[in-house]
């Protein structure tokens, strides 16, 4: 598939955008209008103004996009549509693990997630949705998959290929895939696992394809003509990579003196609800075992079971505790209110990265501060940071 089969004219694409605002202006169907209105969704946001008049008239598409953009309900709209528009015949013969629509995440976070606003925008239809990750017993998946027929899997890759290999799951009745955060998949390894996925499905020409990603190289590209056909390109680009209403700090100081720094930080009066982001798993479980004595902490990491990941998310969620020390899989599809603060312990390598970190503060029209420690060992990611981010940061020493 090559560039002239993408729509990319902004005279076309305004025609078809520009009596769209709303989404009472949108042709949804009561069950979902309801579900929206519920959620209190009113306006629609630029990716969902570009992109839903050409999927929901059943167009593939791709869309770049940073997360809190309203992608996920964009796509979620667009398969849910689908699905009520087109509901299978009354003699038409359907088998149990077989899905209509699927969505594949690159993290139990993200998959989970979505899977909780799919579950909300369908309260008022019959559609039955399952969420596949690992870290999740199979017997309990199995169960939700043996209840009835599914119409919408949420899915991790790995755990999804591991039921189809035990001939639990069939995507050959695929009519509406998703692929949220590529660039992530790519990143994390999943393109072989994907591949074989979609390797299961009817082709591209007999099924609607929709890809988000936050960030497109040539090979995310080249993943997107091979996969979708004759796609629509939006791209939203904000006008600030972070928000302005996130204040952010750089602070030099030794790697010796960062959990110090860090306990002064923490008792600060201004410090309600905080995340502390470290590169690596084992700094994450460290500084855990650090800080649980003297603040209710909880962490998040792949070496936490998925269970306790959500029990632990469930507490910070919900206030009973203040801090939360995580890796990036927090960073993404995480929705957590009144974060005050984000810490980046070590720097990330990537600068996107950075981007996601600080922007689970800052939300819904609160200020938020990240702060970032920069000691000799995390002073080798500061140049493409600040390439990325187009700006020069001014660094200050700490001192209470």
């Amino acid at each position: 598939m090559n560039d002239t089969n993408i729509d990319t004219d902004p005279d076309t694409q305004s025609e078809l955008t520009s009596d769209f605002s709303t989404f009472e202006s949108l042709p949804l169907s009561p069950q979902t209008l309801q579900a929206v209105q519920a959620l209190g969704f009113e306006k629609l946001t630029p990716i969902q103004a570009q992109i839903l008049p050409h999927t929901l008239a059943g167009q593939d598409a791709i869309g770049q996009a940073q997360t809190g953009t309203g992608k996920t309900a964009t796509f979620l709209l667009t398969l849910i549509e689908f699905l009520l528009k087109h509901p299978f015949a009354q003699d038409e013969q359907r088998y149990l693990g077989e899905p209509r629509a699927l969505v594949l995440a690159p993290t139990r976070e993200l998959a989970q997630q979505i899977y909780e606003d799919c579950l909300q925008m369908t309260q008022h239809t019959q559609l039955h949705s399952v969420c596949l990750m690992g870290g999740v017993e199979y017997q309990a998946q199995l169960q939700k998959l043996s209840q009835g027929f599914v119409d919408i899997i949420i899915a991790t890759p790995g755990r999804l290929l591991d039921l189809i290999e035990k001939n639990e799951v069939f995507l050959d009745r695929i009519e509406v895939l998703v692929l949220d955060e590529a660039d992530r998949m790519l990143d994390m390894g999943f393109i072989p696992a994907v591949k074989t996925l979609i390797g299961q499905m009817p082709a591209n020409t007999d099924r609607q394809s929709l890809l988000f990603s936050a960030t497109f190289n040539q090979d995310v590209m080249n993943l997107a003509y091979r996969w979708l056909y004759q796609p629509i390109f939006v791209e939203i680009e904000p006008e600030h990579k972070t928000s302005e209403l996130v204040q952010q700090h750089f602070y030099i100081l030794t790697e010796a003196k960062k959990l110090e720094a860090l306990q002064q930080i923490l008792q600060q009066q201004d410090v309600s609800k905080v995340i502390i982001f470290a590169n690596r798993k084992d700094q994450v479980k460290r500084l855990y075992h650090k800080l649980r004595s003297h603040f209710k902490t909880v962490m998040l990491s792949g070496d936490v079971a998925q269970s306790q990941r959500e029990k632990y998310l469930e507490r910070f969620k919900n206030g009973d505790a203040e801090v939360m020390v995580a890796t990036d899989v927090a960073g993404r599809g995480i929705h957590v209110d009144e974060v005050s603060h984000v810490i980046n312990y070590t720097l990330p390598e990537q600068p996107d990265d950075y981007v996601h970190r600080i922007g689970r503060t800052g939300r819904a029209g609160q200020t938020g501060i990240s702060i970032s420690f920069v000691s000799e060992d995390d002073a080798f990611n500061l140049p493409a940071l600040e390439s990325h981010l187009q700006t020069k940061f001014d660094l200050e020493y700490l001192s209470f």
